[in-house]
């Protein structure tokens, strides 16, 4: 598990929860060690709205993190505990097409057919018409008009570009709630589809009152085939059992870690199949085109309320397009696919792929929670610490 965890991680304080013979638990990791943190808040969700640094000590010590006996739901492993997806009862939303740059640059690719002197042709026209290198344009920004009426001009206008490059971000939501895997455990794709991707991301972490509180890794698992024929089918392209897997943990904010550490990041993808196929490739958070903190407002506000927090995946300009077979048969994943979403302060989130209807089912819910936080007595009020009557 240590080759899995941030770089500096003994510096870092990780949020996350494991599964015991009790329940799911969540524990704070702070100088190495890992503590029980149940009987202050029993679920993420609320021990991120009760969280300051004076708990950065607090709860059960368990040990050292390098010390749990974590085990792969895939290998065989005999450890007692299991890594769980580290955001519990949050609302887990995603944005799309956040890369703007890179959906300008497909649709230009596509009207070149491959040719690069044609492709620069293409966007030095929209440059003339644009006044500014189309790659810098700003999404909703008067550039982007201009950029829109010149695309709409040339026939190239399709709904993706619209929440690439207008003043509406596309956020969806993208799994319900306590369905996400967590690192170690198997990630899903439909077997009805054909052309699967895997898409690395980074997660921020916010509370009820939107305050972005930490990130983690994620993988937001992608059915291209699907989607491809209608933007209507998005949900049945994204929302399937175990296509969701968010870890190893979430990373809070402190003075090792900001949010500018975020807008830095390089999110690395390494797939390593059966048949001996790897994969790598990654994308810079840096060519993101709407700052992370305009995505959460995009989420949260006078419209959307989330009482529990919420999970925001900030998108990818990552798609594998590499011939796994024949050419021009493009790149899908295979069964026993080895997924690895990296980045140097977050860790390794890691998954190995199956079928959906082959993964665990995913038969845990709310209900359940609760009922196993109030035989723990575990559940307490928000506000005033009184026993929740269920």
């Amino acid at each position: 598990m240590i080759e899995h965890l941030p770089q500096d991680w003994r510096a870092a304080t990780l949020l996350g929860r494991i599964e015991t013979s009790a329940g799911p638990t969540p524990i704070l990791v702070s100088g190495g060690h890992a503590r029980d943190i149940s009987a202050i808040a029993p679920t993420v969700s609320q021990f991120l709205e009760i969280w300051d640094w004076s708990q950065v000590r607090a709860g059960v010590d368990l040990g050292p993190l390098e010390t749990l006996d974590l085990r792969r739901a895939w290998d065989g492993s005999s450890g007692r505990m299991r890594l769980l997806a580290p955001v519990d009862l949050q609302c887990i939303k995603a944005a799309g097409v956040t890369f703007a740059v890179s959906a300008v640059e497909r649709v230009i690719e596509e009207r070149a057919r491959g040719e690069a002197s044609r492709a620069e042709a293409i966007r030095a026209a929209l440059r003339d018409r644009v006044g500014t290198d189309i790659r810098s344009v700003k999404p909703g920004s008067p550039e982007a008009k201009k950029l829109k009426d010149a695309l709409i001009a040339d026939g190239l206008w399709s709904q993706y570009l619209e929440v690439a490059i207008g003043p509406d971000a596309e956020v969806f939501t993208k799994a319900p709630t306590l369905s996400s895997v967590g690192w170690g455990d198997w990630v899903g794709v439909r077997s009805d589809s054909v052309w699967n991707n895997p898409e690395p991301e980074i997660v921020l972490v916010c509370d009820r009152a939107g305050r972005t509180l930490g990130a983690a890794l994620g993988n937001d698992v992608n059915l291209r085939c699907i989607e491809g024929r209608s933007a209507l089918l998005l949900g049945k392209a994204k929302d399937n059992n175990a296509s969701c897997s968010i870890g190893p943990f979430i990373r809070l904010f402190d003075d090792t870690f900001a949010l500018d550490d975020v807008r830095k990041a390089v999110v690395r993808l390494e797939v390593v199949g059966e048949d001996g196929y790897r994969l790598e490739g990654k994308s810079s958070m840096t060519e993101i085109s709407r700052d992370p903190l305009e995505l959460v407002g995009q989420t949260i506000g006078k419209h959307h309320q989330y009482p529990d927090g919420f999970a925001l995946f900030l998108g990818t300009m990552f798609a594998p397009t590499d011939d796994r077979g024949a050419p021009g048969s493009g790149f899908t994943h295979k069964q026993g696919d080895v997924v690895r979403v990296s980045s140097e302060k977050l860790g390794v989130l890691e998954n190995k792929v199956t079928c959906c209807d082959a993964a665990p089912p995913w038969t845990f819910g709310v209900g359940d929670l609760m009922c196993n936080l109030a035989s723990r007595g575990l559940l307490k009020g928000r506000a005033t610490g009184a026993e929740v009557k269920l």
